[in-house]
């Protein structure tokens, strides 16, 4: 930059501006810069360097605690991601996806350049806490706090699950099945012996559960039983493995309550390749209301949750020099569809 300014005979900020601030100069001198510059081979100011000169990045970093490909193939996670990129946008901001960590590798937490990240994880691992500690840089829990009292957006899940499984109870349901997600990273999938006091480190597994046993309570307190099933994973043959466990039972359950709808769209295959009818023999019910929901055959009665919204609030939340609120809760609501009906023989 300084021989250029030299063989121009213009000052080192004005070739700076030729590349970073082109409306402080006119369009021919700055043209004249940049064709010396091109001449030259000169690419522009090393953009590391500008990091280091201005104190900031101009992007954010989005840490997941899944691979990479999970941010694009479910559903779910495409619409936050749609609204964590359209409130960089608004901020004029680049977004930095940050994978799960893997064994011999360094974490790119500890190198990203980021002003800041939002973590949309379910619990952030503590080596991760410990990194992000170090940088002092500002984080924003996505779905779940990063630790306790720190800032995050997300739904009230245990009030969620609990008009979720009061929606069945009202329709006269007495015998029930859960799928939940993995309980722990190592966890064996099928039948938890445990029921809804399943241990589990995961913040929405755990109010998921406990939203479920509440709905529950009248049915159960009458009489009724329920079955909780842990899934090996997100997708909806890892659904559709757990239904097949909780339709072998001996009292097999007449309603499934899924933690997603990619696990209960799994539910409800596999029970229409047995022949049942749903919601006739066997009514299923999800979480979440992606794009699929209203498109399945039957429809899936789900819950709601405004997922880009999610997203878009955590980069806002995380824009704010001191935010106004620890935890941003966002609504939820019941989206009653073809999946749920009454069970068989009864009106």
């Amino acid at each position: 930059m300084t021989d250029l300014a030299r063989a121009l005979g213009v000052s080192q900020a004005t070739v700076s501006n030729a590349f970073n601030r082109p409306d402080q100069l006119s369009p021919e001198l700055r043209e004249r810069i940049l064709a010396a510059a091109r001449q030259a081979g000169y690419p522009g100011p090393d953009p590391l360097a500008n990091t280091f000169r201005r104190g900031r990045t101009g992007a954010i970093g989005l840490i997941v605690h899944e691979p990479l490909q999970y941010l694009f193939e479910d559903a779910a996670a495409q619409l936050i991601m749609a609204g964590v990129a359209r409130a960089c946008g608004e901020h004029s901001s680049s977004l930095v996806l940050v994978p799960r960590a893997e064994p011999g590798r360094p974490d790119v937490v500890s190198s990203a350049l980021v002003d800041g990240f939002v973590a949309f994880c379910d619990p952030l691992e503590p080596d991760r806490r410990e990194l992000l500690r170090r940088r002092r840089l500002p984080v924003v829990g996505l779905d779940a706090p990063i630790a306790p009292g720190e800032p995050y957006v997300g739904i009230d899940d245990r009030h969620a699950a609990r008009t979720a499984a009061a929606h069945l109870v009202a329709l006269g349901h007495r015998r029930f099945g859960v799928i939940s997600f993995r309980l722990a990273p190592d966890s064996t999938p099928g039948i938890v012996p445990t029921g809804f006091d399943a241990p589990t480190g995961y913040v929405a597994n755990r109010a998921r559960l406990d939203g479920y046993r509440d709905g529950l309570r009248p049915a159960l307190d009458a009489g009724g039983t329920a079955t909780v099933a842990a899934a090996k994973g997100v997708e909806e043959g890892h659904g559709a493995a757990v239904a097949a466990d909780l339709l072998d039972l001996p009292d097999p359950p007449t309603a499934i309550l899924a933690m997603s709808d990619r696990l209960a769209l799994g539910a409800v295959a596999l029970a229409r390749s047995r022949g049942l009818d749903v919601p006739g023999d066997l009514s299923v019910i999800g979480f979440d209301d992606v794009p699929a929901a209203a498109t399945a055959t039957p429809p899936l009665t789900t819950v709601a949750q405004p997922h880009a919204r999610k997203g878009t609030e955590a980069v806002r939340l995380l824009f704010e020099e001191e935010p106004a609120a620890t935890a941003l809760l966002l609504p939820t609501h019941v989206v009653v569809r073809g999946s749920t009906g009454p069970p068989s023989g009864t009106t």
